[in-house]
């Protein structure tokens, strides 16, 4: 849609049509110059949803949040009749459309459909999926977020015929980034997910369109991360749950975009500045590519093709283009915040772009729980978000490696570190609610070693973990009523303690003889300490004797937000 042509007046300037709303005390855009209308007592909805709960829907973490007002969560537009309230100041609500705006540059598609979510052509652009029972059904709860970008990379559609397999009519995972927002929100890390990662897809409910559920099978073993959407008919949320089983992280919500988002997208904000340090030529793919060495502005075909490219890159691999992918994203950040922000003619066809290419899970799918996610989103500060791709190695089971696998050392210090929401970034101010929360559950008393009964599962560590461990409870801390159980029947992200209420005592003398973190304890929400608790060992753990703990620090290449992409 021409952001230019709906309803403007011959000529007028966009930045001269803000119109008071006396009904709401805010300043608001109109391209008519009309005086604004009622507000709607019946917004309208792109896709209908039944009232109450959904019989196997998405978990509701807090049923009792509050947004930043005191008021309810809201499902739809606010009602701007209130009486009785102090309205809000001009100032505070312009504040947050710039952090909207910056905030859609580091997802590429979601940030400007937050801040103008009141215009009336936005409600029909945003496509939504029902992705039953992963996620959550609240926009942010009070601790720590997790939202998975995925780019996909569907070959039909308008816009899309150039880039190869038209028979690719779902498209896959291509770029996938997971967004995790520290539960303070002073900090959030984006991780870069390879396409060619060899993992474990879980089986998955999806919903059909008659509404009906259907179970996917999982992979047979590992497959590429990418044919986790779209193969055998998985939709975004088995994306999720295998990032899920991978992380050993809740994953809250997903965004999708297409190729076109990157066209539209970089168009609308002007272009996005890049440097290259030697030419690069490409003449694969749907537009040639050839930009000289040193500094270019880029947009629309030229920008897909650059995120796209691979040929002249030092490896000439896809870990090389996530690495310029994570620049441009950073760099069209900043092009936001230092240009866009400031022109509403701009705003406008930003949003426009970004609605039109996006689709969400039904958690965030209306633009009210947009702008509330744009608002938490938008308190972080550009150095306080890193960038960094998932630690891997070459596939040790190809000759001639083509895929990779999780770095087996450093890939679960990160997830570690993010499921304990340790900040990558230095953050002079972070409150520590949740973490000290979570550390609560090592504060208690303590039952005698030879009270602890703990069966013991190997979930991802050294090959005899749990039979080595045991007897070195057994025989050296006194922990008799210890038992090896096995392998268990899932890998597990990190090692875990799992114990009912009653049994916490049990627990921290457990955690104290094997130096596990706060972040390991997993208190069950019923009492009946008859049996024993569970304790599974997963890839952090090394071997009997050594404490699980949480790095503080992680030694992979990271950048942040506000980095230049191009010096001086």
């Amino acid at each position: 849609m021409d952001a230019q042509s709906r309803g403007r007046a011959e000529g007028a300037d966009p930045a001269d049509q803000w119109v008071l709303n006396p009904q709401t005390g805010d300043y608001e855009l109109r391209l008519d110059g009309a005086a604004p209308p009622p507000s709607p007592s019946v917004p309208r909805q792109r896709t209908p949803q039944a009232p109450g709960p959904r019989p196997g829907g998405p978990r509701e973490r807090d049923p009792g949040r509050r947004d930043r007002d005191g008021d309810a969560a809201p499902d739809g537009p606010r009602d701007t009749h209130r009486r009785g309230r102090r309205q809000p100041k001009r100032t505070g609500r312009r504040k947050a459309l710039m952090w909207t705006g910056g905030v859609m540059g580091l997802v590429l598609v979601g940030g400007s459909a937050f801040a103008y979510y009141w215009y009336d052509r936005l409600y029909g652009n945003i496509d939504t999926v029902d992705i039953g029972g992963v996620g959550s059904a609240a926009v942010l709860g009070d601790g720590p977020a997790n939202i998975l970008v995925i780019g996909n990379d569907v070959r039909t559609g308008k816009g899309n015929e150039a880039y190869g397999d038209r028979d690719n009519v779902t498209g896959h995972a291509d770029t996938t980034l997971l967004f995790h927002v520290a539960g303070d929100r002073s900090n959030a890390t984006v991780v870069s997910i390879p396409r060619d990662l060899m993992t474990e897809i879980p089986d998955c409910e999806t919903r059909q369109s008659d509404g009906s559920t259907k179970t996917v099978p999982g992979s047979e073993g590992t497959t590429r991360f990418n044919e986790s959407y779209g193969v055998g008919g998985r939709d975004p949320g088995c994306t999720m749950r295998t990032v899920e089983e991978l992380t050993g992280l809740d994953v809250d919500h997903f965004m999708m975009f297409d190729f076109n988002a990157v066209k539209t997208l970089s168009t609308a904000v002007g272009g996005v500045e890049v440097c290259l340090e030697k030419p690069l030529k490409d003449t694969d793919g749907g537009t040639k590519l050839d930009l000289p060495e040193g500094k270019s502005t880029i947009q629309g075909e030229e920008a897909l093709s650059f995120l796209r490219n691979r040929h002249g890159l030092k490896n000439e691999s896809d870990l090389d283009r996530i690495g310029m992918q994570q620049k441009f994203v950073a760099s069209m950040l900043r092009r936001l915040k230092e240009d866009t922000l400031s022109s509403p003619s701009k705003m406008l066809d930003v949003a426009d772009a970004a609605t039109k290419s996006l689709t969400v899970d039904k958690g965030i799918g209306s633009p009210t729980k947009l702008l509330t996610l744009a608002k938490e989103l938008g308190k972080i500060d550009l150095k306080n978000i890193t960038l960094m791709t998932l630690p891997v190695i070459d596939n040790p089971d190809e000759p001639t490696p083509v895929t990779v696998v999780p770095d087996p050392v450093k890939a679960p210090q990160v997830f570690s570190m993010l499921q304990d929401d340790v900040s990558f970034t230095e953050v002079k101010k972070q409150q520590k609610k949740a973490r000290d929360k979570q550390a609560a559950l090592l504060n208690g008393p303590r039952a005698e070693a030879s009270a602890v009964r703990v069966d013991v599962l190997n979930g991802g560590g050294p090959q005899g973990a749990a039979g080595e461990t045991v007897a070195w409870l057994q025989n050296s801390q006194g922990v008799s009523r210890s038992a090896n159980q096995g392998n268990a029947p899932a890998k597990a992200a990190r090692t875990q303690l799992v114990y009912a209420t009653d049994q916490a005592d049990q627990a921290r003398k457990l955690a104290d003889l094997m130096g596990l973190p706060a972040a390991a304890m997993k208190p069950s929400a019923k009492a009946g300490g008859d049996g024993p608790m569970t304790l599974t060992l997963g890839p952090d753990f090394k071997k009997a004797g050594v404490p699980v703990a949480t790095p503080k620090k992680v030694d992979v290449p990271q950048s942040r937000a506000d980095e230049k992409m191009c010096k001086g």
